[in-house]
């Protein structure tokens, strides 16, 4: 213990919050105050009445549940410096990345980032790359057989001149005028590397305009006559010399069956555990995306900062990394950057048990992706001999090496080719615990978040690390189409989790889940359930107007303070707190009203996809967002961003959004040409209110890039199926409600 003294390796320092909390607990108690008030006049009013004190309890929960997720913020600092010092001998990393479609996730972005995975400032001999095809592409094979010539010059010239971003795609786009001034050694090397890696685009890109990449003979051999969902488990071991200083680089793409459930990436996670377990074992996995690379090549030694740094392992389970962006445009127009979300929650998390796995940019220990609880003596000797790893004797044998520390004796990789194949085959896990009680856990869309609750329900602590430059860097999705869809796949994934046996309600009182981040998750997989109060609440101005009725107090009644008080609490808290991270007053009203668009679309078929299949009447289908940009460049003067308009598609995800705007302007129309009083015709005031009036023009503001998408064509307009939709269920709205009136 002494020894560790001169060489910390990381501190947790609390963040003072007292100004943040106030605003919080004040908005807290006005939200309560709205409930009581709606409560003791339940009696004196209608259904109307009743719709908003349910919406309103559900908005108020909610944000109970933000607040105690904000409570306690944290910062870490690492000294990665000292991590040598401590431990001469580093550990070993296993880095997965996993692509499944060559199509949506181009081959040349998956290669940028193992080239920055293979590149990071680590021993190559305690790093080894595995890559998980899920599509199967003799493309993306091709691409990877191409880099890892390229690694051989790209990884020196990276470490000998300290590069920073190790991506040669976005290294590249730095300005000549700069390397210019460099001393002449490093500028012909850097016109070297530039000249080779421009040579690799072009030949991968020439190679994804043919019907094969090249030749399929010797190593490609196997993809002729492939198809994606039916063929046998193909494992590569492309390069990777510990003395030319470059990893291991395998391509693993597992076999399925059209007979045989395959888990999405889940599945092809945990196939990359074993295999990896198999080759090289090493105690500690990093995964990414294929769009995430590296950014800080000090990231690794960072991570195990906090992973190695701890007196008790009971500590920390995994650590992951905040997701930030390279294409993020200005303002955040799509409202998925989640900076915000990040920096208020994940650091108030870190003060709790621990943020949830985000499914990329993580590090695990592998022994607790293996099972093991943080009391683990009695886990390990339960594993020995159950077999619930597999009947794989190779595999079991390199599983009780990692699960009790040791190392064990190692072959050359190529050793471990037969077994490899052998628990990647598609009927490998049968009568085995993977994807139960261990692995990547299986029954929902969002496996990450299911992997993360099932480890943080055994104890184990987790982290969010905040570096600067960011660790990582990905792709987010550019257009309407492409935003929806990744929002629709997390509210799916998140409610098949809420309704599951694996829920938090279950872990908390059965596992050692905290009380606090029990609610934290409650929050967490709760996003899609917003939808259902969020449209209800959006929908009543436009019922009043077109009822003649009100759910606000009128404007001379006291009680109108206390929503009038909420709205501008709730909307100056939020904006404080994204100028505090350096963001704009664009990007707060871009993420505002985002957020009702997607709570109102993407959120709500989420619900629809669960319920559907708790029925049995259907399944969720796992899609993979598209990851090239379809953003338009053109300027845009609707306030969504200053660079790009609004995308649509045929999706009926736009319905919802597309009917509530209908509905909106024919209620304000209605007032515009007087078919409907400001006041009841009995005179008492009864009627519909300017409360009501300034709610509907704020839907109207926040779905602005919905109305410019009306008189908009092509992928910038609401395509005339989806009018006709919401034309059509608007009508039937509207008849309803001019029906209660009458």
């Amino acid at each position: 213990m002494a020894n560790e003294i001169p060489f910390p390796l990381y501190h947790k320092n609390a963040r003072k919050n007292t100004i943040q909390r106030a605003l919080d607990t004040t908005l807290l108690f006005l939200l309560i105050s709205l409930l009581f008030y709606r409560f003791l006049s339940l009696k004196t009013h209608g259904f109307v009445w009743l719709l908003a004190f349910l919406c309103e309890s559900w908005f108020t929960f909610f944000w109970f549940l933000i607040v105690n997720a904000k409570w306690n913020p944290v910062d870490i600092k690492t000294y990665p410096q000292n991590l040598e010092p401590r431990f001469p001998e580093l550990p070993a990393v296993d880095m997965f990345v996993t692509t499944a479609d060559p199509v949506r996730e181009p081959p040349i972005m998956t290669v940028n980032t193992v080239l920055s995975l293979l590149a990071v400032d680590y021993p190559a001999d305690k790093l080894a790359c595995y890559v998980s095809d899920d599509g199967c592409s003799a493309l993306t094979f091709y691409s990877l057989v191409e880099s890892s010539k390229f690694a051989k010059l790209w990884v020196p010239f990276c470490k000998k001149y300290k590069v920073q971003v190790r991506a040669p795609f976005r290294y590249f786009l730095e300005d000549p005028i700069s390397v210019s001034t460099q001393n002449l050694e490093f500028k012909e090397d850097w016109e070297k590397i530039k000249a080779e890696y421009e040579h690799l685009c072009l030949k991968i890109k020439e190679a994804s305009r043919k019907s094969a990449p090249c030749n399929l003979t010797h190593d490609f051999a196997v993809f002729a006559n492939i198809e994606t969902s039916n063929h046998p488990t193909i494992i590569k071991i492309i390069g990777g010399n510990c003395e030319e200083d470059v990893p291991y680089l395998v391509y693993i793409s597992r076999e399925k069956r059209p007979k045989y459930p395959h888990h999405f990436k889940a599945g092809a996670m945990n196939v990359l555990s074993r295999v990896s377990g198999l080759m090289t074992n090493a105690p500690f996995m990093l995964n990414v995306d294929c769009d995430m690379f590296v950014n800080n090549p000090q990231v690794v030694r960072q991570a195990l900062c906090q992973l190695v740094g701890r007196e008790s392992e009971r500590d920390m389970g995994f650590i992951q990394y905040p997701q930030s962006f390279y294409n993020a445009n200005k303002d955040d127009p799509y409202g998925n950057q989640m900076v915000v979300l990040m920096e208020y929650i994940g650091r108030g998390l870190a003060g709790l048990q621990g943020p949830p796995y985000c499914g990329t940019g993580c590090f695990h220990r592998r022994k607790v992706i293996y099972g093991v609880w943080p009391d683990n003596a009695a886990s390990i000797n339960d594993y020995e001999g159950m077999k619930e790893f597999g009947k794989s004797e190779e595999f079991l044998e390199s599983a009780t090496h990692a699960l009790k520390g040791e190392k064990g004796i190692r072959k050359s990789i190529s050793d471990y080719l037969e077994a490899s194949f052998q628990v990647a085959a598609c009927d490998y896990e049968f009568g085995s615990s993977w994807g139960t009680k261990f692995g990547w856990i299986y029954g929902s869309m969002t496996e990450d978040v299911l992997t993360g609750l099932n480890i943080h329900k055994k104890g184990w602590k987790s982290n969010f690390h905040f570096l600067d430059p960011p660790a990582f860097l990905g792709f987010a999705p550019t257009g309407g189409p492409a935003a929806m869809t990744q929002q629709n796949r997390w509210a799916t994934g998140m409610l098949e989790i809420l309704v599951s046996k694996s829920n938090p309600i279950v872990f908390t009182l059965t596992g050692n889940l905290q009380f606090r981040l029990y609610l934290f998750y409650i929050y967490l997989l709760s996003w899609g359930l917003t939808s259902v109060p969020e449209l209800c609440y959006a929908a009543l101005p436009a019922y009043c107007i077109i009822a003649n009725s009100h759910f606000l107090p009128k404007v001379q009644d006291p009680a109108i303070l206390i929503p009038v008080a909420i709205f501008v609490t709730y909307n100056m808290l939020t904006l404080r707190e994204y100028l505090k991270v350096d963001l704009s007053f664009r990007a707060w009203w871009n993420n505002m009203r985002m957020a009702r668009i997607t709570a109102t679309s993407a959120y709500l078929f989420g619900i629809l996809a669960v319920v559907l299949k708790l029925l049995r009447l259907s399944d969720t289908v796992f899609e993979v967002t598209q990851k090239d940009d379809e953003a338009s460049e053109d300027e845009d003067d609707d306030g969504i961003n200053g660079t790009a308009k609004f995308t649509f598609d045929k999706s009926p995800i736009f319905v919802p959004g597309t009917t509530l705007l209908l509905l909106h302007l024919t209620g304000l129309l209605s007032l515009c040409l007087g078919l409907r009083p400001l006041v009841h015709k009995d005179g008492q005031g009864s009627g519909v209110g300017l409360g009501e009036v300034l709610c509907s023009l704020w839907v109207v503001l926040c779905f602005r890039p919905f109305m410019k998408g009306l008189f908009r064509r092509g992928k910038y307009g609401i395509p005339p199926s989806t009018m006709f939709k919401s034309t059509s269920l608007a009508l039937v709205l509207v008849c309803l409600g001019t029906a209660s009136w009458a």
